[in-house]
């Protein structure tokens, strides 16, 4: 299986993507998911893949055919905007889709795959975009800064819990890096090494990419510190029962006796300690 994340923000986006695949438990391979086209001062284009990696490579194989055929060739290397190149990838798929009909139908599942697109063109604004199999796509907005693709549950609380588009470019390569070591921890099916890649607002060229091994000192000091954290925090959190109105009213009082609550309570908010009324 396959986990990635794209993060965009004021300051630029943040992609990372794993590279395991597997067919089935004893046949696991590195395959790197992220693809960069970079024309330095003209453009910058990310994709990263999930889904079945014989599909999700003719995508990139197709697309790469348009850019060798040249500039006259409507490809990614000619698009003039982030939104073109979204419509040219879901053109591509539903291409191949309609090229590969009678085996679809025959088997529907080998045909899965998702894609996050971003970067920036000149002239254009760093955009992000998630693209499905069906070659339809939504684009990131300030609401929802973040798409992910693959193994997602495990990674995902952290992103909704932290993100938000004014992050330090810094700050946001730590969470999505904490994002990518919950899931490692649990779901075998994502495993190291990580590739990561920071593209900053209007420089159109790659700021920084690299491969993150599982013996990197940063992610280790990382996953040892986050695992840490939690455990504290943890510790700190009051435990059931401890404050006026838990465990010991039900022993006093029974749980049929106990209020039921009503649309109109108010939300609480629990913190370490404490409780306290949240604005509706």
């Amino acid at each position: 299986m396959t986990y990635c994340v794209g993060l965009r923000l004021d300051r630029g986006i943040i992609f990372a993507s794993d590279t395991r695949t597997n067919a089935g438990v004893d046949n696991v391979a590195t395959f790197g998911k992220m693809h960069v086209w970079e024309r330095v001062g003209d453009r910058v284009i990310v994709l990263m893949s999930a889904g079945n990696l014989a599909f999700t490579q003719s995508i990139v194989s197709l697309l790469n055919e348009r850019i060798d055929l040249g500039p006259d060739e409507h490809s990614l290397m000619t698009v003039n905007t982030m939104f073109q190149a979204a419509r040219l990838i879901g053109e591509t798929i539903r291409e191949l889709r309609r090229n590969e009909r009678d085996m679809i139908e025959q088997n529907p599942s080998l045909f899965s795959a998702s894609f996050i697109l971003g970067g920036q063109i000149a002239g254009d604004s760093h955009r992000l975009f998630q693209i499905y199999q069906e070659g339809n796509f939504i684009e990131a907005t300030k609401d929802n800064i973040y798409f992910q693709i693959g193994e997602h549950k495990y990674g995902k609380p952290i992103l909704d819990r932290v993100a938000k588009p004014d992050m330090r470019m810094g700050v946001a390569a730590k969470l999505v890096l904490i994002s990518f070591d919950s899931t490692l921890r649990s779901n075998l099916s994502v495993g190291m090494p990580i590739d990561l890649l920071i593209y900053r607002k209007d420089e159109l060229k790659v700021g920084e990419e690299r491969r993150i091994e599982e013996n990197d000192p940063y992610f280790r000091k990382l996953s040892i510190a986050w695992s840490e954290a939690i455990r504290d925090a943890f510790a700190h959190i009051d435990e059931y029962g401890e404050d006026e109105g838990g465990i010991e009213i039900l022993k006093t009082r029974g749980p049929d006796t106990i209020p039921k609550p009503t649309e109109e309570a108010v939300p609480v908010q629990a913190t370490a300690g404490w409780i306290k009324e949240v604005d509706g």
